[in-house]
């Protein structure tokens, strides 16, 4: 599912709705952005344990936790999230390091 091209435009339209969005490919699931700050990871959001993320077999659990369905139904409670995800992703930013030029 965290590919599924369908499922994430649906959530992208149900996250759009509350505060712009874009997304991309990564470890294995897709990324959400608002702005430049990472908030949200899309890897399993339908596992019932609601576990942390393991982005490949024996690797050590991500502090990323899948969000519960019944969030992304409720267009309200959805964007209590978002706002506190956003909020701790700006908080925690850390500033960009320096490119390093081509030789």
């Amino acid at each position: 599912m965290p590919n599924d091209k369908a499922q994430i435009e649906a959530w992208m339209a149900q996250m759009n709705a509350h505060t712009p969005v874009r997304t991309r490919a990564m470890f294995g699931g897709h990324g959400f952005y608002a702005g430049d700050i990472f908030f949200a990871l899309a890897a399993d959001f339908e596992s019932h344990g609601m576990e942390p993320f393991v982005p490949w077999p024996e690797a050590a659990p991500m502090g990323y936790y899948p969000l519960p369905t019944a969030i992304l139904n409720d267009p309200e409670e959805l964007g209590v999230w978002m706002d506190a995800a956003i909020a701790v992703a700006e908080a925690n930013k850390k500033p960009a390091r320096p490119r390093k030029k081509k030789a």
